[in-house]
């Protein structure tokens, strides 16, 4: 049983175990301006053939709520990673265009290229936790976090990116702010809630896992939020491989490979799609596959995040894997979130 937690407790934990604080202090700093209410309103008035949403890595995938409900709400949304969109992609640069652009750093290699390419053509609402970063310095409408600095593997910036774009939702529906102030606001609490249990999951989590070599992390809707940014940071923390995808794509080929040193972690998800994500855990089971759901209903302590509704799923989703994350690195033996090869903000395209 693991009880030496010394090689875990470094930086990176420090950072895991600060998300509540960082929570409150975006939230209580998510104000409108002018300038993007005024974008709202265009939007609104059908200014706007399209939205595009565009980021790397964990910024990417903090994108898919957002894209839901813009969708939802009968808009054109269309999101694409930000070195696709520059190289592949730029005719959606214009004025028809609104893009809404998240990078924790604005000031990653593929960033300041969309800042070059887009100059005068798209307006560009910037989601960022860097305000004298060249993408807030550019961008037509700015909206901050307050996640403070990081030591490597997005964790703060992640989770308080997907409450402000929790917000800037409601913001560009011309919505109560109020009203989805009240869910954000028990964001910080929901989540320290769950982090004060956080040396009881890891040490079941590094029992149970002894053999697993492999990751698959699934779901559907705005859990692929998750599951992306969650096979990113096991790669990222541990090294060790993962892949995220949806549910669906998982039974088209990795299906097959189920053996007892893989694990599918399926995120049980809103309503709409449970029962297919629990008919899948189901037939991972049969088929003799290792597998647990994640979500409020969860049956294993680790996995299990508090019900706080809609607004707050995909913003809790994302802490059990984060337990993953150190349940491994204490399996190896090694310190999680120190990168050897990469570095915090990407340079190079």
């Amino acid at each position: 049983m693991l009880n030496d937690f010394s090689i875990i407790e470094g930086e990176y934990l420090q950072d895991i175990l600060s998300q509540p604080q960082a929570l409150d202090d975006t939230v209580q700093a998510l104000l409108p301006t002018k300038s993007l209410q005024k974008l709202a309103s265009r939007l609104n008035r059908g200014k706007f053939q399209r939205v595009v949403l565009t980021g790397m890595g964990s910024s990417f995938h903090a994108l898919h709520p957002l894209n839901l409900e813009l969708i939802r709400l009968g808009h054109t949304a269309i999101m694409v990673e930000t070195s696709e969109l520059v190289h592949y992609k730029s005719a959606f640069f214009d004025s028809t265009t609104l893009v809404v652009a998240v990078s924790q750093s604005g000031r990653s290699a593929e960033m300041l290229r969309l800042i070059k390419v887009n100059h005068g053509h798209a307006p560009l609402i910037a989601v960022t936790n860097t305000p004298d970063s060249p993408l807030a310095q550019t961008a037509d409408a700015l909206v901050l976090t307050r996640a403070g600095k990081e030591f490597s593997v997005s964790c703060k910036t992640y989770v308080t990116a997907l409450m402000a774009l929790q917000w800037l939702a409601t913001v560009l529906a011309n919505g109560d702010l109020d009203r989805v102030r009240k869910p954000l606001s028990r964001a910080s609490s929901a989540a320290a809630n769950y982090l004060a249990e956080w040396k009881e999951y890891v040490r079941s989590l590094a029992e149970d896992w002894r053999d697993i070599r492999h990751l698959f992390l699934v779901g559907r809707g705005a859990s692929l939020a998750a599951a992306g940014t969650g096979a990113l940071i096991v790669k990222e923390s541990d090294h060790f491989h993962a892949e995220g995808m949806s549910s669906a794509a998982f039974r088209h080929g990795p299906l097959e490979m189920l053996s007892q040193e893989i694990f599918v972690l399926v995120f049980s998800g809103d309503k709409k799609t449970k029962a297919l994500n629990r008919r899948l855990l189901d037939d991972v089971q049969k088929q003799g596959g290792r597998t647990e759901l994640l979500g409020e209903e969860a049956s294993y302590a680790p996995f299990r995040i508090p019900a706080e509704g809609l607004e707050l799923r995909p913003l809790l989703e994302i802490l059990p894997v984060q337990m993953v994350t150190l349940a491994i690195a204490a399996q190896m033996g090694r310190e999680p979130g120190r990168f050897e090869l990469a570095s915090k903000v990407t340079t190079t395209e």
